[in-house]
């Protein structure tokens, strides 16, 4: 007979035939007699946003027909039914296209549906004549989140703990401008230097503190998931992907952006070394996102460093662009004997045993 592959087993699951744990106890035996990952040949994270056309089709469909509902609504000149309905809409159609068809696609517009239209009746049932306030902000992304949350109890779509993390942004802004009005204020932020002074230390330690939480909070909520599932089969390793990609933003963004703000030699360097260190981590907790959010400020130090070596303007683009192609794809084609070298070198522990397996440095 011939050997099952970790996506026969992941259809499987997807089809009923396996519970999320009967598959992950199989994996890991297949795994623990195999030695690891030695024979496995997909080393990436698992990621999907359709199995096929016929879910584009259908989310194409849910979309004109959520559309057509809406527009009734509004010809009624009833606002407040638009997010009612779509709320309701919403909830029906995840019963039969999540629930029993478990197609990805439709679960992602119809959680992201639900969100759209949770904020919206939120917002309007706090609508009042004064300026919306930053507690009217707090209220309202609370409530989303928490209407989120039992929607992700409901339906386990991992994409909804994306939505649920986009409302922790809102709260964790909307908290400290409670709490620090005058750091967050609109003319304060541009006063400031603008929009990018939120990921600034030193130019608005409040705004960019809070990101910088965020994303902590955020990480470790992910490797709670990841730490679970580190053999990567069940839906916990979805669900820590998408907020790895809220996390990583908000960590390098604020980390690097401070770091570079503190201005010659000096700056640069310790935004360098500061990617080394990210570079480490991701490879550690095999998670790409970390190092893709840091694709940008790598650029900006090695432009730096070509115009510290006085290199023509043009030159130093070219050379830029070679440098960092060169980097990203190395690291990606030999991301598992980078990841294998760097884990057999981490002390045994464990925190160790409950990351991602490797194969042994040959």
């Amino acid at each position: 007979m011939a050997e099952l592959a970790a996506d026969d087993i992941r259809a499987a699951v997807a089809a009923g035939v396996l519970s999320e744990a009967q598959a992950a106890r199989l994996i890991a035996i297949a795994e623990a007699r195999r030695g690891f990952r030695l024979n496995m040949g997909d080393d990436d994270e698992p990621f999907e946003l359709f199995k096929g056309f016929s879910e584009i089709f259908v989310t194409v469909g849910l979309i004109l027909l959520s559309g057509g509902f809406v527009a009734l609504s509004l010809v009624l000149t009833n606002l407040i039914a638009v997010p009612i309905i779509t709320l309701v809409l919403s909830v029906v159609f995840a019963r039969y296209f999540t629930l029993r068809r478990r197609m990805t696609l439709p679960s992602i517009y119809l959680a992201s549906g639900f969100a759209f239209s949770a904020m919206w009746l939120v917002s309007r049932l706090l609508m009042t004549p004064d300026p919306v306030s930053q507690l009217d902000s707090l209220i309202a992304f609370l409530a989303t989140g928490a209407l989120l949350i039992g929607y992700f109890a409901v339906f386990r779509v991992p994409f909804t703990l994306f939505l649920v993390g986009l409302c922790g942004i809102g709260v964790a802004f909307s908290l400290a401008g409670v709490l620090f009005p005058d750091s967050l204020s609109g003319v304060s932020v541009f006063a400031r230097g603008g929009w990018k002074s939120l990921t600034d230390l030193g130019t608005n330690p409040v705004a960019s503190m809070t990101l910088l939480l965020f994303g902590i909070i955020a990480f470790a909520f992910a490797m709670r998931f990841d730490l679970r599932d580190p053999h990567r089969i069940s839906r916990n390793a979805a669900n820590a992907f998408w907020l790895h990609i809220l996390a990583a933003p908000a960590i390098v963004n604020v980390v690097t952006v401070s770091l570079l703000n503190v201005g010659g030699t000096a700056g640069y360097l310790l935004a360098a070394l500061a990617l080394v260190v990210i570079t480490l981590v991701a490879l550690i907790i095999d998670r790409r996102s970390f190092l893709t959010a840091g694709i940008i400020y790598i650029g900006t130090i090695l432009a730096w460093a070509m115009s510290a070596a006085n290199v023509d303007a043009g030159w130093g683009f070219v050379w830029t662009l070679l440098l960092m192609g060169a980097f990203i794809t190395a690291t990606g084609t030999w991301w598992t004997q980078l990841r294998a070298r760097i884990m057999a070198i981490l002390p045994d522990s464990a925190l160790k045993s409950k990351l991602p397996p490797y194969s042994e440095v040959p």
